[in-house]
């Protein structure tokens, strides 16, 4: 069995959608995940994380059966564009959560939380509530929370993309620096070609509920005829 995520001929139908995955994700990389709107880039997101289960084949992570294991069995952390955040609980304890859910933690625990809020530019924001939070910060609470989790797959749902160009970059060079530091799997979806320049190092495309593509950035990026410059580019 391969390391990393195997989607072997993993089926759904969603409404009056067909989704058809087959493809493998190696392990120790930043993946990204590109396509047009309603492809299937976030059923695809779904069915690593569990929120969806195949109809029809299977799904492995890190050389383990994955298909029909609850959420919370998986070894992963998720990082979705509404922050899942627990808008009664201040932002201290959000992310302590990624620890313990029973908030249980050691002096070391507290300052990992505290530690975690500095590295995402949060820091002093630990009794505020996720209410008084801008989009962005709400943002960043959630990827601090998805680090300490520490589990060996990361998935992110266009992770920066309510984030200004100078925060989008700062978080993106933290997104690095932690995968040399981890050498985990990320698999992010992104629509921002200087983003799948900066960041990833591979690409899938999706199209019509299925991959369609399976390539090195360079490759990728050489089929667009004009270069990104200025404004960041989409796909």
């Amino acid at each position: 069995m391969l390391d990393g995520i195997v989607l072997d001929k993993a089926a759904l139908r969603l409404g009056t959608t067909n989704f058809h995955f087959d493809c493998h994700i190696e392990p120790g990389a930043i993946t990204a995940i590109t396509g047009p709107s309603g492809a299937g880039k976030s059923t695809l997101l779904n069915l690593i994380a569990g929120f969806e289960r195949p109809q029809s084949g299977r799904i492995a992570i890190a050389g383990t059966e994955q298909t029909l294991s609850h959420p919370s069995q998986r070894p992963l952390s998720v990082v979705f564009q509404d922050h899942n955040l627990f808008a009664h609980l201040d932002i201290f304890t959000n992310i302590a959560l990624g620890i313990s859910p029973s908030m249980r933690l050691s002096v070391t625990d507290k300052d990992h939380v505290e530690d975690a809020l500095k590295r995402v530019g949060l820091a002093g924001f630990g009794k505020r509530m996720p209410g008084s939070l801008s989009g962005g910060e709400k943002q960043r609470a959630a990827f601090a929370r998805a680090l300490l989790r520490n589990r060996p797959v990361l998935l992110l749902d266009e992770p920066f993309a309510s984030l200004d160009v100078d925060l989008r970059l700062q978080m993106s060079d933290l997104l690095i620096e932690l995968h040399r530091e981890t050498k985990n799997a990320i698999v992010m979806i992104t629509h921002d070609r200087e983003e799948i320049a900066r960041v990833a190092d591979h690409v899938l495309r999706v199209e019509g509920g299925r991959v369609v593509s399976s390539e090195a950035p360079a490759d990728y990026l050489s089929r667009f005829a004009a270069p990104v410059s200025g404004r960041s580019g989409t796909v």
